[in-house]
This record gives structure tokens, C-alpha cells and sequence, in this order.
């Protein structure tokens, strides 16, 4: 795994990237902006920056001026820019709609477009022809939980130690992301430390000491696996999602861990 290096910078590059991307409409608050920002600025792992998910590109526009800073590749944004994701199909004004031409504006505006290649596909037919290691793996996709366990599947092999994953909206009225975070994540000895940021869930890749943190993501899947099952219900169950959730959101790991005893970054 590599040594952790913080820019020291960082700030001023994350104030400036969200000033980029808070332009462009999406649903990325600022805390979840800076903090992609910062995950992909400082994993401790070399590979590629993957968002799965860009709609309009506020997202994509973060990451991007990051790496274009600190000379990280071009991000790769999958994306069928189709309205396909259940959350996302109110906002569709024609059957033919697409968001890619906007997507693709927006990018330019930010002056980005040479850092971002983008893949007008599903996940799914990235992954089956991927090949390249992953550091930092961004999902917000499809949110139903077949979608989030298709993404989080098919690009969990190229997940390089030391690398994150962060799954956008699990404590939001989603069945998939909390889902596949909570069993497929927290209840992995491959992950080390583990947090909320806002609605995002994140985990470092840690297969070879990951059970050295399990006591930490067992108290945060406690807390999280009581959503589950009020997702998708009436009135009552919202309530108490909204509860648990709030339970949640006031619990969060800010910053990645060396060891499961400090609280450094990563």
C-alpha cells in the first residue's frame, strides 16, 4: 500500500473544483464534493478514478479538477446519460431525452474535457471488458439494489489495497446503495475503516488486515442496518427511516485509519 500524502494545497484545490462543479445541477452536496475531492486527491493506491453514474456532471467535473491538479489520469464516467435509474425517470421530458449533450457542455465549461473519458454505457458493459486497476470507485448509479450490486460487483476485482469505494445516497429512500453497503461492505473483512460523509457511504480496500477494523464497521452497520427495511414503505416506514437515518448522519468517520486505534487519515 502506498504512503499516504496529503497536499498540502488540498483546500484551496477543493474550494476551487466545487466553485467548477457546484455550476452544474445535480444532487452532490458540497461536503460530499470535498470529500470525493479529497479521497480521490489522497488514496494511498494507484490506479483509476471511476464514477459510475456522472448524470449532468457535477460529480465528474470534481473529480476531474482534482486530477488535473495533481495529475491523476483522466476520470472514466459511465454513464447511459438515459434517465434508465428509477430516481431519475421524473425528471425525463421526452422517451428519447438524454442528458449526454449537457453532460458533455458542462464538462467543456468547466475545462475539464480532457481529463474526463466518458463511456456513454451501462455498467455493466464496462465491466466485462475492463482491465485496469481501480483507486478510487465512485457509485451513483442505479440505485435499485440490483444496479448498485451490478456496479459494485463487476468493478470489485479491480479494487486495488488501499483504494476506496463510496457509494452516493445510502442514507437516502433507496433500496441499493445501503443495501450493498451494509452486507457486501461493512460485513467484509476486506474493508478497513468505514464511514458516512452526508448520504455517502465509503470503505478503504483492505483485504489483507481488514478484520482489524471490523469491532469499527460493526458499530456503524448497526446503526445502518436498521434502514433496510423501511425502504419502499408507506407513511410509518418513512418516518422511521427518516429517524434511523438521522441516527446515522451523526455518526461519521471523517477520515480514513492507518490502524482501527487512531484517527488519522487513512
Amino acid at each position: 500500500m502506498d504512503e499516504v500524502k496529503i497536499p498540502d494545497d488540498l483546500d484551496q484545490v477543493l474550494d476551487e473544483a466545487w466553485h467548477a462543479a457546484n455550476r452544474i445541477p445535480g444532487f452532490l452536496s458540497k461536503d460530499e464534493a470535498r470529500f470525493i475531492g479529497m479521497v480521490a486527491a489522497s488514496a494511498p493506491a494507484r490506479g483509476t478514478i471511476l464514477e459510475i453514474g456522472s448524470f449532468k456532471g457535477r460529480s465528474t467535473a470534481m473529480l476531474a479538477k482534482v486530477s488535473q491538479r495533481y495529475g491523476l489520469g483522466r476520470v472514466v464516467a459511465v454513464d447511459p446519460h438515459n434517465f434508465n435509474s428509477a430516481e431519475l425517470q421524473g425528471l425525463r421530458t421526452a422517451p428519447d431525452t438524454s442528458t449526454f449533450d449537457e453532460f458533455s457542455a458542462n464538462i467543456l465549461s468547466a475545462g475539464v474535457a480532457d481529463f474526463v473519458d466518458a463511456r456513454r454505457q451501462y455498467s455493466t458493459g464496462v465491466s466485462k471488458d475492463w482491465k485496469s486497476p481501480i483507486r478510487f470507485l465512485w457509485i451513483d448509479g442505479d440505485h435499485s439494489h440490483l444496479g448498485a450490486k451490478s456496479d459494485f460487483d463487476g468493478f470489485l476485482p479491480y479494487l486495488v489495497p488501499g483504494g476506496v469505494v463510496a457509494f452516493h445516497d445510502t442514507l437516502h429512500e433507496f433500496s441499493g446503495p445501503i443495501r450493498v453497503f451494509v452486507e457486501q461492505v461493512l460485513r467484509s473483512n476486506h474493508f478497513g475503516a468505514a464511514g458516512f460523509v452526508g448520504s455517502i457511504g465509503w470503505a478503504q480496500f483492505r483485504p489483507d488486515d481488514g478484520s482489524l477494523f471490523q469491532n469499527q464497521r460493526a458499530s456503524l452497520e448497526r446503526l445502518a442496518a436498521p434502514l433496510i427495511p423501511f425502504l419502499g414503505g408507506g407513511d410509518g416506514s418513512r418516518t422511521e427511516f427518516v429517524r434511523f437515518s438521522s441516527n446515522c448522519g451523526g455518526r461519521v468517520f471523517r477520515g480514513f485509519q492507518s490502524s482501527p486505534n487512531n484517527g488519522g487519515i487513512f
